[in-house]
């Protein structure tokens, strides 16, 4: 399937690395412009010059400068996101709150800038990047658990919203992709397990899926594409493993 975006405006969080990226450029190559917001502004920058897009610099968590961002979008991909590993009685409580800023409370002011625009025009997309922890649990990942959670349910309440108004929202739910924020994450367990890194990911990351290989970040832009495409109006509310088996067992 080839989606047609041409005309329509995206914007994608997190977009100068990993997942954003190839969502970010998935979306161009059909016609869509793009704007890339990132922490990075070199990634940013980087990005949008490779798929002639507009690059964003943004810290999501900085909560009162997303006053108006995605305002004018008829797509919007909450990708951005971090990791911290630690057991819940040692987890620093301003990492957490962090967290929070970043995976939960930026999504939903982003997308309560973009529904107005949305309604107005009787067309939406939003795509929000979760996980398989968005629907299971892990030791030592109680922000990012939680903040995947609450992402589930708050896809789930705009998808109930916008239906009448032409807007979709989904959940996408990779498992362990191959991006820079796993990268650290492999290092991380391997420092609270004392075990080799290559370790990690064979015997901790890989346990729990049927296929034992890391995703790809372009895997999870080809879903995130169908989803942004005029043949997905019937699907919303949903969230979509992308987890090798995972949650199958």
């Amino acid at each position: 399937m080839t989606p047609d975006l041409t005309g329509r405006r995206a914007l994608v969080t997190g977009g100068g690395r990993g997942i954003g990226r190839a969502c970010a450029r998935r979306l161009a190559s059909q016609g869509a412009r793009v704007v890339v917001a990132d922490i990075d502004e070199e990634a940013a920058k980087a990005t949008a010059a490779d798929i002639g897009g507009i690059p964003l610099v943004a810290d999501l968590a900085d909560l009162p400068s997303l006053q108006g961002l995605g305002s004018d979008v008829d797509i919007l991909v909450n990708n951005a996101g971090v990791q911290h590993v630690a057991p819940v009685h040692e987890f620093p409580p301003e990492t957490f709150a962090h967290i929070m800023r970043l995976m939960v409370e930026a999504p939903f002011r982003l997308v309560r800038n973009a529904l107005p625009g949305m309604y107005e025009r009787g067309w939406g997309r939003i795509v929000n990047i979760s996980s398989v922890h968005g629907l299971r649990a892990s030791p030592y990942k109680a922000a990012y658990v939680t903040a995947k959670h609450a992402l589930e349910g708050l896809s789930k309440v705009i998808a109930l919203e916008g239906a009448p108004h032409g807007v979709t929202s989904n959940c996408v739910c990779p498992a362990y992709v191959r991006t820079p924020l796993v990268e650290d994450q492999i290092a991380d367990q391997a420092r609270v397990h004392g075990m080799a890194p290559e370790s990690v990911t064979s015997e901790i990351l890989l346990a729990r899926s049927a296929v034992k290989r890391l995703i790809e970040p372009v895997d999870v832009a080809e879903l995130v594409a169908y989803l942004c495409a005029p043949q997905a109006a019937m699907m919303t509310g949903a969230s979509l493993s992308m987890d090798g088996g995972w949650t199958a067992q």
